[in-house]
C-alpha cells in the first residue's frame, strides 16, 4: 500500500502508529506539499482534495486520517477487538473521541498555533483559552480510565496522542492536566510506533524554528 505523507503531520503520524499496531508495512511516499506535488494531475486522480495523508490500496484510494485508520483496522486487523471493537456502544464512544479530536482538539490546536507558525501572527489569548478548554475535556474523558475511550487502547488514543505529541513538541504544557499527563507519559513508552511519532514531532519543531521570523 502506498502512503502519501509528511512525518511532521499529526494526522499522518496517527496512521503510521495504526499500521505499526497492526503489523502492516506501508510504502511511505514523502509528498512535498509546499512544492505542489499534491496538486499534480496524477495525485489529484487519487485524491481530488489534494490532502495528506492519502492511502492507496490497489485500485482503492482513501484520505482523511481517521478514515484511513479505521479502514486499515477493519480490513487488516486480525483480532476484531483490537483498537476498534465491534460492540456498538464501545465503538460509539471511540467514534465520539475521534470526532472530538478532529472537530474540537485538533481544531483548537490549529486555530491557536497555525496563524503563528504559518503567518507569523502574534499569539491570540482567546484561542489559547479554547485550546486549554479542549484539553480539559480530554482530561475529563480520562478521569477514572486508562485510555481516552475506556480501559483499552483504541484507535482514538492513537489519533489524539499524535495530536497531543505535536502540542508538547511546540511547548504546550500538559502537566497542568493530571489525567492527560499520565496518559501521555504512558503512551510515549507503550504506543505502537511511538518512537517514529516523536521523530516526526521533532522534525516539525525544527522546521518551525528554521522558519520562525527573526527577532
Amino acid at each position: 500500500m502506498d502512503f502519501y505523507y509528511q512525518p511532521g503531520s499529526a494526522p499522518c503520524r496517527s496512521v503510521l502508529m495504526t499500521a505499526a499496531a497492526l503489523g502492516i508495512e506501508l510504502n511511505k511516499k514523502l509528498l512535498d506539499v509546499r512544492g505542489g506535488e499534491n496538486r499534480t494531475p496524477e495525485f489529484l486522480k487519487l485524491n481530488p482534495q489534494h490532502t495528506i495523508p492519502t492511502l492507496v490500496d490497489g485500485d482503492f484510494s482513501i484520505w482523511e486520517s481517521r478514515a484511513i485508520m479505521t479502514y486499515l483496522i477493519e480490513k487488516y486487523g486480525k483480532n476484531d477487538d483490537i483498537l476498534y471493537p465491534k460492540c456498538p456502544k464501545k465503538r460509539a464512544i471511540i467514534n465520539q473521541r475521534l470526532y472530538f479530536d478532529m472537530g474540537t482538539l485538533y481544531k483548537a490546536f490549529s486555530d491557536y498555533y497555525y496563524p503563528q507558525l504559518l503567518k507569523q501572527e502574534a499569539p491570540n489569548p482567546e484561542m489559547y483559552k479554547k485550546l486549554e478548554a479542549a484539553v480539559e475535556f480530554l482530561n475529563t474523558f480520562l478521569e477514572g480510565h486508562k485510555f481516552v475511550a475506556g480501559d483499552e487502547l483504541t484507535v482514538a488514543d492513537l489519533a489524539i496522542f499524535a495530536n497531543v505529541s505535536t502540542m508538547v513538541a511546540v511547548d504546550f504544557d500538559v502537566s497542568k492536566f493530571a489525567n492527560v499527563s499520565k496518559w501521555y507519559e504512558y503512551l510515549t513508552v507503550h504506543a505502537p510506533g511511538a518512537k517514529e511519532n516523536w521523530e516526526g514531532c521533532l522534525l516539525l519543531k525544527k522546521y518551525i524554528e528554521l522558519n520562525a521570523p527573526k527577532k
